[in-house]
């Protein structure tokens, strides 16, 4: 004899639960958000208790292509602009000139010598 539970294929509060065991459900209020890519992303905001329209943020990401998308149709927000990745090297570069880097190496250079010299 096969071994097993009985109720095998379902969990601890599976089946059909209505707005009667839930609670009744908030009023909602779509809202269609637009990106440069054309997408359309439509995400649903409760309405406060006296029927105020909700606080609707103004620009949303897209969660097809990660653009914001905005409310204007024919005016979606602009996408942000991405800089490329700097290293720390690029970054010393655009604070020192080749003279002044080749200085301050040669001065460390001197002191590392001059430390090993003495201690040698």
């Amino acid at each position: 004899m096969a071994g097993g539970n009985a109720i095998r294929g379902s969990r601890v509060g599976a089946g059909p639960m209505g707005e009667d065991e839930r609670g009744e459900s908030a009023p909602r209020q779509v809202v269609n958000y637009y990106c440069a890519k054309g997408h359309v992303t439509s995400p649903s905001f409760a309405i406060g208790d006296e029927g105020d329209a909700p606080e609707v943020p103004i620009e949303w990401d897209c969660p097809r292509c990660g653009l914001p998308g905005g409310l204007d149709k024919d005016n979606p927000p602009e996408p942000l602009r991405n800089e490329p990745y700097k290293t720390h090297l690029a970054y010393v570069k655009e604070r020192r000139s080749e003279e002044e880097g080749q200085a301050l190496l040669d001065e460390a250079l001197g002191t590392l010598r001059a430390r090993r010299g003495a201690t040698a």
